[in-house]
């Protein structure tokens, strides 16, 4: 009798397949074959007959060539740094993908010649915040700082208010990060008061410069003091202000936020920032200030080595003159349109037997901005064991659970997405 096995699909046969074909041309022959390995496995086990084993490969197969995926974001926090932080516009998207081949970023087609690097978004900053004298991209905020203190204070003392030394993320602290760069702290003040005296006479011919540290995700509240901007730009010593969330102009709902033309008209010699958080854009870390000041700073050799990539800065520019990116837009986004929603989703939901309600819901800008801020939103409430089974969906979907609910934030929903979420409900119901 002939042996079941000898059915089994050879290797090439089964890479020759179209669909398979085309798995291979999107995800690399290495990792088609190994599922294609497993499946064969499983059909000589009995586990699989022979004429399944090419199904069996298409569904083992990862969803891209990433192991990361995309995800709903139904948070309600807006800046979400554990997913990624600020989603891309669509105009940032196709510039990176325009980026991603041969690109001009450090070469100019008209004289065939080389030129600076990533000129199209450094003007760009420079349009966006006309107060800077010049401006630099890093590749994060900790890296723009990093970099001050490597120019700023080799050797000497970097004068900031102990309320300042935050710890941000993963455990990372501002005064390692800065020690890290040969710079001493000079402490001054109290947790909940620093005067200006306090800096004055701190300040002498070894301090570096002077820092600012936005206060992240936290408060301090009650009796609380700390000079202005204004006041410690009149030290003597040049003045770094890290405003953190990247906000590069006041904005109406975020009345409290620190910006980086606020500072520099303030008397700040250096801003520093984030460009994947109230920005909207990737991730990057925004120099601006003084154009002597930037001058050293792009000079300096550490700079090479915290320099952004060419996909980061195609979409910085993309994001400084395109559309209004999908932070600013769930920022802004009427609390009414957002309960229209959810009562359309809700009513679709009903009609398949979903115990699905609206609520009333508060969000959160995140990221280490403006802290504290509450923003008025709807919400799609599901029992609690939705929460779970949403997370790992096809269509992965993170929401939030308050009160033995699962919630999903509609702020931080992008209205494209509604129908991709309510089918992911459905499925998991």
């Amino acid at each position: 009798m002939t042996d079941p096995r000898r059915a089994i699909p050879r290797t090439d046969a089964v890479l020759a397949e179209p669909r398979v074909a085309a798995a291979v041309a999107e995800l690399g022959r290495a990792v088609v074959k190994a599922a294609v390995g497993r499946a064969q496995r499983e059909a000589r086990e009995g586990v699989l007959t022979p004429d399944g084993v090419v199904e069996a490969v298409l569904a083992a197969l990862p969803p891209g060539p990433s192991s990361l995926r995309p995800v709903i974001n139904a948070t309600g926090v807006v800046v979400h740094t554990n997913l990624g932080r600020a989603p891309l516009s669509r105009a940032a998207a196709r510039a990176v993908a325009d980026a991603a081949g041969c690109a001009d970023v450090e070469f100019d087609l008209v004289t065939g010649k080389r030129a600076q690097r990533g000129r199209g978004a450094l003007a760009a900053l420079r349009t966006a915040v006309p107060d800077a004298g010049d401006v630099h991209v890093v590749n994060n905020n900790a890296a723009a700082l990093l970099l001050c203190a490597m120019v700023l204070a080799p050797g000497k003392e970097i004068v900031v208010s102990r309320g300042e030394l935050v710890e941000i993320g993963d455990g990372f602290r501002i005064p390692d990060l800065l020690t890290s760069a040969g710079a001493r702290l000079r402490e001054v003040g109290t947790t909940n008061r620093t005067h200006l005296r306090d800096y004055a006479e701190a300040v002498g011919d070894g301090t570096g410069f002077v820092l600012r540290v936005h206060p992240s995700n936290f408060r301090v509240t009650g009796f609380t003091s700390a000079p202005d901007v204004g006041e410690l730009a009149g030290l003597g010593v040049p003045l770094v202000v890290d405003i953190g969330s990247g906000l590069l102009s006041p904005h109406p709902l975020l009345p409290d936020e620190p910006d980086a033309a606020g500072a520099l008209r303030a008397g700040a010699a250096l801003v520093t920032a984030s460009g994947d958080k109230l920005l909207g854009g990737p991730q990057a870390g925004l120099l601006l200030g003084e154009a002597g000041l930037v001058h050293r700073l792009r000079r300096h050799p550490a700079a090479r080595a915290l320099r952004v990539d060419k996909l980061a800065l195609a979409a910085l520019e993309a994001t400084l003159l395109g559309p209004t990116p999908p932070v600013r837009q769930a920022l802004e986004v009427d609390a009414r349109r957002l309960r229209d929603r959810a009562e359309l989703l809700v009513k679709a939901l009903a009609e398949q037997g979903i115990d699905a309600a609206v609520v009333d819901s508060v969000a959160a800008v995140g990221g280490g901005g403006a802290p504290g801020v509450e923003l008025p939103s709807a919400a799609v409430s599901l029992p609690e064991r939705w929460a779970g089974a949403l997370r790992v969906d096809r269509t992965p979907v993170v929401g939030r659970v308050e009160r033995g609910r699962c919630l999903l934030d509609l702020r931080t929903v992008d209205p494209a997405e509604d129908e991709r979420l309510c089918q992911a409900v459905l499925r998991c119901g």
